[in-house]
Parts: C-alpha cells; sequence; structure tokens
C-alpha cells in the first residue's frame, strides 16, 4: 500500500493542505485538494489545488506567476492532513503578503 491510499478524504473529498517555505519554514497559507489536484501536484512538482469557490482545480500561480515548486510532501500521523514543503516564487497572498497569516489578533 503506498501513502497515497491511506489519505483519509473528507465527506467532500477534500484534504486540508499546509503550505510552507522550505528553507525559512515560514508558513505561507492553508488550501484544499482533492485526489486529482494532489495527484497533478506530485506529477508536475508545482502546487495544485481545489478551489471550493469556484468548484474547479486551481494551479497556483497559473495567473499571478507566484508558482510554488514543491520540495517535498509529508502528511500527518492521522493521514488526514498534508503539509508541503515549497520554494515560493513570489507572495503566496492574493493580497500580496508573502503568507497569508500576516494579521494578528
Amino acid at each position: 500500500m503506498n501513502n497515497l491510499e491511506k489519505i483519509k478524504f473528507n465527506s467532500e473529498g477534500l484534504i486540508p493542505v499546509i503550505i510552507q517555505q522550505f528553507d525559512t519554514k515560514e508558513v505561507l497559507m492553508l488550501a484544499w485538494m482533492n485526489k486529482e489536484s494532489l495527484e497533478e501536484t506530485i506529477k508536475t512538482k508545482k502546487t495544485c489545488f481545489w478551489s471550493r469557490s469556484r468548484k474547479k482545480l486551481w494551479k497556483k500561480g497559473e495567473t499571478s506567476g507566484n508558482i510554488q515548486e514543491v520540495k517535498n510532501i509529508k502528511i500527518d500521523c492521522d493521514n488526514d492532513t498534508i503539509i508541503i514543503n515549497v520554494n515560493s516564487k513570489g507572495p503566496a497572498c492574493h493580497t500580496g503578503k508573502n503568507s497569508c497569516f500576516h494579521n494578528k489578533i
């Protein structure tokens, strides 16, 4: 059994994915993947997500040019969350910030 068979997608067929800059370990964003977007990410070595609002695949950087080159992919001990270490080419956030996590509470 390979690791893909162990993945526990939720009832909507999705899994949360944490995107982290590989060298600084900064958390850049959280997104969702389905099986197809995960397979595309593995194949191309560039992040591809499932857009819940648009109900379609979303290749990070396809319009902005801010791609994320995959360095490694790991799954947590419960097989229900993925973390992907990337080399981010430009801001991860649609606001232009490096990380989506820039608002303090």
